[in-house]
């Protein structure tokens, strides 16, 4: 009862691994304290006497006797249980097989807290010298088995003493051998795995602090860093009982995977550590790994995969030139690595890691040609694509694809090979019965590496012009075929997004795709153009699918992709194909599928420029007549929380729209607005570009709409208001836009100067004013000023704006209208006067957020006035 009560005092008020506050604190001061001074020693007389008397008798109370007294030993005078008469009890207590595991737990946790005490650094080496010398043996592994929590309490002070005192103090010396004395025992609990008696994060913390200590080890100290690297090993290992789970990958294997994921991010420190200290010592502990696993059949999954990853964590840490160049034993690793082949890679953990390890130490082949068909040879035998595993079998093929871009014009002279290897995999694609409803799909771009893969290898120019013809028109004919065919039979029964008849279209197409990535515009266009008419007649082939079944989302996105490598390899060539596939693109759209289109006009404006004009002009109107639906007032409004699916999908819309109205005014294409077909949404989308650089939330969209409004002056007005391309334009921007968005927004007390995007749209608001003054003249300058002094800016100030605007310093005078702002900001302290809300009728792209309150007017009857 009476260790029950100091167990509950130290819980409830003594004990600092629980906040307290002030108060708390100062009471437990005052207890502990006039404990000390009155009972303290009496105390641990009684500790001492219950330990010896009830060991035997009722070791379930000495353990908690003893319990009680760790938890004093923090704040009582240490001498009191460090001492010539408790410590040798104690260790005979931890150490004799008779002792029953609570007691003998107990016993390691007082001696623990001895070894923690709080002191001075020299005080703290005497103490430990003192606990060594109690107990012979204290630093022998069979210590560490019995008493982890100690020696790495032990281990852990030691270490602290000597970075404090350093080496050449005669106590920092002997920390450091003391703590080299008892490093077996640490070494030894740390590989026995009980984590019931070993806390691995102490032991980690404990061996990556004393690795931090070395600059450059010493014979005995590489010796230590070898067992620390086997510590690393069995720590980073998985337990073989989910080697099945892990294999075919099921709730239980990823949850296991996930876990060791997060269990190694420490480990893998610690072994990089170890790197850096002792390059050298790390890569002959990885060459002894990978000797042992090669030499014997019967290595397990868990010791390869082990060994493979610390090989790739290993290539992490070195240097890419010491890659390249194969320095140390890397030039005898990766050989050897590559002539592997172990009894377990059939298990989809070690498949992984081999090819993983493989890929990160190809720069050695490039500077080793003689490793290329060595390499080739691991990609495609049943170690990479013709795995039984079908992940391992693609994510082979993914890392072949990379090694394909880095090696090129090497793997040249092996291009048959590789074709004939990657044969069977082509074979079973383009041989699918895509309309057996029994085919089961696990993704609808398995394999597509493959086949970017096969496009990188042709589209080499190493590659003849013949064998090129010859390898795409073995590639691209049976895909087409096979795309015929099945639409011919889609249009007979029909098409769902979900049919195998759909899903095999995709695949087809995406193969397609992925094909194309290995060719180039001036390849195909220029140099070879035989290609670009094999590309062009497949281009065809996937229109009539998008022209066909035009409603089947899934299928059109693949089209959508398929279609930005066409613009890319096919150039100016292509521009009579798009009006046919953008009409399709328009059916049935919803926020998703427009943001996909805009992407690709986006580019197809980027591309072509001003040749895209007819082609714009065309397509516009319904652009922006689906956009007015879509980005209507009531689409933002209708309840949606800002972070659901479907508002994010109308803010990436909207990101999109005016990206694309930026690239139709700096690509010399503004006058497609001025068209009669286009002019019956100019008058809505200027008032959206206005509203939005004025008070949108999305800082980077002011910035891209204020962007626009200034190619759109470039564009439209010259510096005779005679020669404007839009009449009434020029009126619009002085006395809306300038108002509005250079002086009322940045007035407003939300624009933040310290912010980086907003620094970057007052820059854009800068040069708005200065290309306004420019073609606008004296008209802007006179309005601008004029709003400057009804905002209570200082006359001097307003003159000195004139002077700055005629200037050619654009930093001086954006640092000059920055501080323009502030102080009129300052006048307007304290005073909010009255603002003006404008709603403009008939605006379908305006929402209620958008709604600027400033002194602005649009049309009369459409303005009222608001506290």
């Amino acid at each position: 009862m009476f260790a029950r009560v100091l167990v509950s005092l130290d819980d409830d008020l003594l004990s600092q691994d629980y906040p307290r506050n002030a108060e708390e604190a100062s009471d437990a001061g005052r207890v502990k304290d006039a404990m000390r001074a009155q009972c303290v020693p009496q105390i641990a007389r009684h500790w001492h006497e219950a330990a010896v008397s009830l060991r035997a008798a009722d070791p379930a109370v000495a353990a908690v006797v003893l319990d009680a007294a760790r938890r004093c030993i923090s704040w009582i005078d240490v001498s009191l249980v460090a001492n010539d008469v408790f410590v040798p009890l104690l260790f005979d207590i931890a150490l004799s097989p008779g002792s029953v595991a609570p007691l003998a737990a107990a016993s390691v946790g007082c001696l623990s807290a001895v070894a923690a005490k709080r002191m001075d650094a020299r005080a703290k080496v005497a103490l430990l010298r003192s606990l060594m010398s109690a107990q012979k043996g204290f630093g022998s592994p069979d210590s560490g088995l019995k008493m982890a929590h100690l020696v790495t309490a032990y281990a852990v002070e030691a270490l602290e003493c000597y970075r404090k005192l350093g080496s050449s103090d005669a106590d920092g010396a002997a920390a450091l051998e003391m703590l080299e004395e008892v490093l077996p025992a640490v070494f030894a609990a740390a590989e026995s795995g009980d984590d019931d008696e070993v806390d691995s994060g102490s032991v980690l913390e404990f061996l990556s602090g004393y690795v931090s200590t070395m600059k450059a080890p010493t014979e005995k100290q590489l010796g230590h860093l070898g067992q620390i690297l086997e510590v690393v090993r069995m720590q980073m290992s998985y337990d073989p009982v989910y080697r099945g789970h892990l294999d075919v990958l099921d709730k239980i294997g990823k949850e296991e995977e996930d876990l060791m994921a997060e269990q190694r991010k420490d480990l893998i420190a610690l072994f990089r550590s170890i790197c850096r200290v002792a390059p050298g010592a790390t890569q002959l502990f990885i060459r002894g790994l990978l000797v042992t696993a090669l030499s014997s059949a019967e290595v397990s999954v868990e010791d390869v995969e082990v060994a493979l990853t610390l090989f790739y964590r290993l290539g992490e840490i070195v240097g890419e030139e010491e890659i390249r160049t194969g320095a140390g034993l890397i030039r005898e690793l990766v050989p050897m690595l590559l002539s592997a082949r172990f009894s377990c890679h059939t298990h989809r953990l070690v498949a992984l890691v081999y090819l993983d390890t493989i890929s990160r130490y190809i720069k050695f082949m490039q500077e080793n040609d003689q490793y290329v068909p060595h390499l080739l040879t691991v990609f495609l035998d049943e170690r990479g694509i013709h795995h039984q595993n079908a992940h391992v079998s693609c994510h082979a093929g993914y890392l072949l694809m990379r090694a394909i871009r880095l090696l090129k014009a090497k793997l040249v002279p092996y291009l048959d090979t590789i074709l004939q290897s990657l044969q069977d995999a082509l074979v079973q694609f383009t041989a699918t019965d895509w309309a057996n409803k029994d085919i089961k799909f696990s993704s609808s771009e398995d394999g597509s590496q493959i086949f970017e893969a096969v496009g990188l290898l042709i589209g080499i120019e190493e590659v003849s012009p013949d064998k090129q013809v010859q390898c795409l028109t073995a590639l691209l004919n049976p895909l087409c075929q096979q795309i015929e065919s099945l639409v011919m039979d889609a249009k007979a029964q029909g098409l769902e997004e979900s049919s195998p008849r759909a899903i095999g279209l995709q695949q087809i197409i995406v193969a397609l795709t992925m094909i194309s990535k290995g060719f180039n515009e001036r390849l195909v266009m220029g140099s070879r153009p035989t290609l670009g008419v094999m590309f062009k007649k497949t281009l065809d082939v996937v229109l009539q699918v998008l022209i066909s079944f035009p409603n089947v989302k899934p299928l059109r996105s693949k089209i959508i992709s398929f279609l930005h490598r066409m613009v890319e390899i096919l150039g100016i060539s292509m521009l009579p194909c798009i009006p046919i596939a953008l009409r399709q693109l328009l059916v049935d759209n919803e926020a998703k599928d427009m943001s996909e289109f805009l992407y690709l006009i986006n580019q197809i404006i980027c591309k072509f420029k001003s040749s895209a004009n007819a082609l714009l002009e065309d397509v516009f109107p319904a652009i922006a007549s689906h956009l007015s639906v879509i980005l209507s007032h009531d689409a933002f409004s209708n309840g949606f929380a800002s972070n659901t699916e479907e508002m994010r999908e109308l803010q990436e819309l909207e990101k999109r729209f005016y990206a694309f109205l930026l690239h139709i005014a700096t690509h010399d294409l503004s006058t497609v607005l001025l068209t009669p077909s286009c002019r019956h949404y100019l008058e809505n989308i200027m008032q959206l570009l206005l509203i939005t650089s004025c008070s949108h939330k999305e800082i980077s969209h002011r910035k891209t709409c204020v962007q626009t409004f200034v190619n759109l002056i470039k564009d439209w007005c010259s510096s005779s208001e005679i020669e404007d391309k839009l009449p009434g334009f020029r009126v619009f921007m002085i006395e809306k836009f300038a108002t509005g968005c250079c002086l009322q927004s940045v007035l407003d007390k939300s624009f933040n100067f310290r912010d980086g995007i907003s620094i970057a749209l007052f820059g854009e608001i800068m040069m708005a004013q200065k290309v306004m003054y420019e073609r606008f003249g004296e008209n802007f300058v006179v309005n601008f000023v004029t709003k400057l002094r009804e905002a209570h800016c200082p006359p001097d100030l307003a003159e000195q704006y004139y002077q700055k605007l005629q200037g050619n310093d654009i930093k001086a005078f954006k640092s000059f209208y920055e501080s323009l702002v502030m102080k009129i900001r300052q006048q307007q302290n304290g005073s909010l006067g009255s603002c003006i809300i404008y709603v403009h009728k008939a605006r379908p792209f305006l929402r209620s957020e958008d709604v600027y309150c400033g002194n602005i007017f649009t049309e009369p009857g459409y303005r009222g006035k608001v506290p």
